[in-house]
């Protein structure tokens, strides 16, 4: 096991009319917010009407700012940046799912900052203060409700980067299943699929003595393949809709990778497909993970054995372990099939065009790897896209 630091300050609140709260939440904390969210569907849901009138009867001013969409856009970043400036904001609610929450963190850390707000995504710049951040979440899925990253995409140049500081993790985040109710489908199929990316970075690695985190990982999987179906068929099943809220909370908070070192490589590929093609994340994931696995698995066939065995309940094969891996493999794929999500990039209407670029940008021209469990290097990535194909 490795030497860990594990600090979560984000206050969860869970539960039924939890949403109720966020004023006394607020107070104290902020007297001026900036309410970001996405289209109208919390208007219709009510949420809305539920949040504006508890910040009103808290007495918090607020402005707002709808337009957040998935793979959220730099461009609305910086209209946040702006509004925050001129309205001398001094806190932001995200009400939505990962794409707020992420925008939302992107504009804390942007207001105080003289220069380009991209230099923290760039890695060009490291933030030094942020507006603190509340959420309602209405998505389970990305866990940023509890985690000090955020992702943007930059829309010249069609690049999706994610920055990392303890200065951008929720002061409060509040789940109330309930609110998941109405999610489409697909969007709660791509949610589970996003939580079960952020297990498997960290599960996949060549750490040893990692027993505990192992367990908590292998649990927190089987939690979401019992459960994500469930809600499919039975959309106001609220047990079935709170393991899942808060099994992507987990996968995501920082607990499961502590003491081993994660990978991350899946999602850097991820991220120039649904930059360029504007994807649900999720569904890329879902794409992205089964071929990444097929292409390392023989780096260390016994942790995807374990895996199979533990999470899939794949019968072990002693003569032939490599059979027992790619089984498990196999199951993986077709869980993300059977809950309606795509598996290869052609599913998704994507060919085999813009490979090169794609393996190009994820690796900086071939100036970085990617990965830890196997490092990968340019042509690495572009294989594991052919293999997505």
């Amino acid at each position: 096991m490795e030497n860990f630091t594990f600090q979560n300050s984000t206050k969860i609140i869970f539960g039924r009319e939890t949403e109720l709260k966020v004023g006394d939440e607020i107070k104290g904390k902020g007297s001026k917010v900036l309410l970001h969210y996405g289209g109208g569907s919390i208007k219709k849901t009510g949420l809305y009407d539920k949040v504006t009138n508890s910040l009103k009867k808290s007495g918090i001013e607020f402005v707002e700012l709808a337009g957040a969409m998935p793979n959220p856009r730099l461009g609305l970043v910086n209209e946040g940046i702006k509004i925050c400036r001129d309205n001398k904001i001094d806190f932001i609610l995200a009400v939505g799912g990962g794409s707020a929450i992420d925008s939302a963190k992107a504009i804390a850390v942007g207001v105080p900052y003289d220069g380009d707000v991209w230099d923290f995504y760039d890695g060009k710049a490291e933030a030094k203060e942020a507006i603190p951040v509340g959420v309602v979440l209405t998505i389970p899925a990305a866990g940023s409700e509890a985690s000090p990253n955020s992702v943007v995409t930059k829309e010249e140049g069609l690049l999706k980067r994610g920055m990392y500081s303890e200065l951008i993790r929720p002061v409060f985040s509040i789940l109330n299943p309930e609110l998941t109710y109405t999610l489409p489908d697909y969007q709660t199929a791509c949610g589970a699929s996003d939580m079960m990316a952020h297990i498997l970075e960290r599960y996949f690695t060549n750490t040893t003595h990692v027993d505990l985190t192992d367990r908590l990982c292998e649990g927190t999987l089987k939690t979401i393949i019992k459960n994500a179906p469930i809600v499919l068929n039975e959309s106001e099943n609220y047990n079935a809709r709170a393991e899942v809220m808060w099994a992507g909370t987990i996968a995501h908070n920082g607990l499961l990778n502590t003491g081993r070192v994660d990978d991350w490589a899946s999602h850097g590929i991820e991220h120039e497909i649904s930059a360029i093609y504007d994807v649900a994340h999720g569904a890329g994931l879902a794409v992205v993970f089964p071929a990444w696995m097929k292409y390392v698995y023989k780096n260390n066939v016994n942790r995807f054995v374990q895996f199979a065995v533990r999470v899939w309940n794949v019968e072990m094969n002693f003569e032939d372990p490599e059979k027992t891996a790619l089984e498990g493999i196999e199951r993986t794929t077709q869980f993300f099939r059977g809950i309606g999500l795509p598996v290869t990039l052609k599913e998704m209407e994507i060919g085999d065009e813009r490979l090169e670029e794609m393996a190009s940008k994820a690796t900086m021209n071939g100036k970085i790897t990617l990965g830890n469990f196997m490092k990968l290097n340019k042509d690495d990535v572009y294989n594991i896209l052919k293999l997505a194909i």
